[in-house]
């Protein structure tokens, strides 16, 4: 199938674009990979203090003529989608000494909980914690022993975190290795219904807990599709995953011969065998630009336009919002998976999941096929589906028709003809919105403005039922200089019931939402942001706005509104309490959200 026009342009101006920037990322990293195998370059003393601890392992890496793989772990046991890793190195290790190799833990991960930390102070460090996270990835990997690695991470910014480490290390080849959704509970539906019954005051905090419990229940991502399982979706399209990995659930026979699987294959593509799969070559422009037809192909998560080019830029990559947008009106939206509809993605996985979506999208000319991935050449390697085979992984073709309709539809047939996200543009700033689970009513909205400075004053206000008119609820200082670009998610009840209620209602803000925003148009990542004198610190109570998702353009119809001087805020309280005073130095050099507010790269 001929490559897509739009697809193949977008392509061809990223590589255009990153020409310089990716010649010498990978000149850097061909040099790296020169000096050959990194234990050769260490001292007997410097091996000797790598190895004390390794027991009967010692011989063959002092030898150096096997493979050592190191593992980047982000396990804790507070997180749900991480704790199933406990027990992933002893695996590998295990996997590693039946085909003669050697595996260690190079170092572990901060993995912090969006879940847990919504609506609190916490979530201030959440953003941040992708750039930390990288960091640790690369004081794991900078030991200089190994010669593959595998890292272990699902959730928010742990896979991108660990990705800008992997990049970093490019010369390295290395497979990301998930740990899978916690099989379904209470239906995502029904628990959005509770939290509006709570916010509303219809049902009691007993009904709201009862309610959460049975819905985050095991082990495992949160089956709707948020940011983790974007993640999770995004390495298998960009070739770091083994073919249909994401969505195994975890201590299941196929997840654990999955994780043997990866390790075998960790091992055949080091520099020592004839297979060498850097990842350097595996994130090029190709792969990027296959990741963004994912995320537009599925309805992911909205954080991925912060994550993606931040990603981009540690491979050498420049990524900008034109790219997603114009992917986005060429990519039609096949999926339809919480909040975007009723199904969990343990529905989505049944019905023909990621391997049925990369084939009609491959045929239909929407993906590059020709890339270099970690389980070989050709993204065709995608449509594969893993069977277990006398305990073992086996690869057979995938279904090739969706199982549900309802929940998956061919290329051909598709629930909208364009993707999720939209980009924004305008006198209030560049921002995005996922429209793909906004009723097409609800597009543009052209309404007065009510202007906070967080999330806890709308709830306040509506409380006070001061919401009786169509309103764009600005909330303005929640950028990354300003606080380290909270998510707001905990306002979409809020405002959800004030839509039930038959209002037209947005939020417009220079912070976040997650991959759950839902259903209430949300202008987001706007930028510059408002503690920097953008465009959002010059609104006033009452101006009206217009967000138009349609046409792309988000504007206040104010007629003196570009020559307002803007507003400040006193954000001293942003700067101590939980950790918060850790990130000053991140605040202060954090780069714009439209170029993926990232500090290290």
């Amino acid at each position: 199938m001929t490559l897509n026009a739009t697809i193949a342009k977008v392509t061809d101006r990223i590589e255009e674009r990153s020409a310089e920037m990716r010649g010498i990322y990978l000149d850097r990293m061909r040099r790296a990979a020169d000096e050959g195998p990194r234990r050769a370059h260490l001292t007997c003393g410097n091996q000797a203090h790598a190895y004390a601890a390794m027991g009967e392992d010692k011989d063959k890496l002092a030898g150096g003529r096997t493979p050592n793989i190191g593992i980047v772990t982000a396990y804790n046991d507070m997180l749900s989608a991480h704790q199933p890793f406990e027990k992933f190195p002893e695996v590998i290790r295990a996997a590693a000494r039946a085909q003669g190799a050697t595996a260690q833990v190079a170092g572990g991960v901060p993995a912090m909980c969006d879940g847990v930390t919504q609506g609190q102070v916490g979530m201030e460090l959440s953003l941040f914690s992708r750039d930390v996270i990288a960091l640790a990835a690369g004081v794991a990997l900078c030991h200089n022993v190994f010669d593959s690695a595998l890292y272990l991470g699902v959730c928010d910014k742990i896979v991108p975190g660990l990705v800008i480490g992997a990049a970093t290390f490019g010369y390295i080849p290395g497979i990301f290795l998930p740990a899978g959704p916690m099989t379904s509970g209470l239906p995502n539906d029904q628990k959005a219904k509770v939290r509006q019954q709570f916010a509303s005051g219809e049902v009691g905090r007993d009904a709201l807990m009862k309610a959460e419990m049975e819905s985050y229940h095991g082990p495992g991502t949160c089956t709707f599709y948020g940011t983790a399982n974007s993640n999770q979706m995004l390495m298998e399209f960009m070739g770091l995953h083994l073919p249909g990995a994401s969505f195994v659930n975890p201590n299941t026979p196929l997840r654990e011969a999955l994780t043997v699987a990866g390790t075998e294959r960790a091992l055949e593509i080091t520099a020592l065998g004839n297979d060498y799969r850097p990842v350097c070559d595996v994130l090029d422009a190709k792969a990027f630009v296959n990741g963004m037809v994912g995320l537009m192909a599925t309805g992911g998560s909205t954080n991925l336009v912060l994550h993606l080019p931040a990603m981009a830029r540690a491979a050498g990559i420049a990524l900008e919002l034109e790219d997603f947008d114009e992917i986005s009106n060429a990519v039609p939206l096949m999926a339809k998976v919480y909040p975007n509809g009723l199904a969990d993605v343990n529905h989505f996985h049944a019905a023909g999941g990621l391997g049925y979506m990369i084939g009609e999208l491959l045929d239909a000319g929407l993906l590059h096929e020709d890339v270099k991935t970690v389980a070989g050449d050709g993204l065709k390697l995608y449509t594969q589906e893993p069977k277990l085979q006398d305990g073992r992984v086996t690869y057979a073709p995938g279904a090739g028709t969706s199982q549900n309709e309802k929940i998956l539809r061919p290329v051909s047939d598709p629930f909208q003809k364009t993707g999720g996200l939209q980009q924004l543009t305008g006198n209030l700033g560049h921002g995005m919105m996922k429209t793909s689970a906004v009723d097409p009513s609800r597009h543009v909205i052209e309404a007065k403005a009510r202007v906070f400075q967080d999330q806890e004053e709308v709830k306040a206000a509506f409380k006070a039922g001061e919401f009786t008119e169509d309103t764009i609820v600005v909330v303005r200082f929640q950028g990354p200089s300003a606080n380290g670009m909270p998510e707001l998610h905990s306002l979409t009840p809020t405002l959800a019931v004030l839509q039930d209620r038959g209002l037209k209602v947005a939020l417009v803000t220079d912070g976040r939402m997650s991959g759950a925003s839902g259903k209430v148009p949300s202008a987001i990542h706007i930028s510059p942001e408002a503690a920097n004198g953008g465009p959002l610190a010059r609104v006033k109570e009452g101006d009206v706005i217009r967000l138009d998702a349609t046409n792309g353009t988000i504007d206040c119809l104010a007629e003196d509104f570009d020559s307002r001087e803007p507003v400040s805020a006193d954000l001293s309280d942003n700067g101590h309490g939980v950790g918060r005073e850790l990130f000053r130095a991140f605040r202060e050099n954090v780069g714009l959200s439209s170029n993926g507010a990232a500090v290290v790269v």
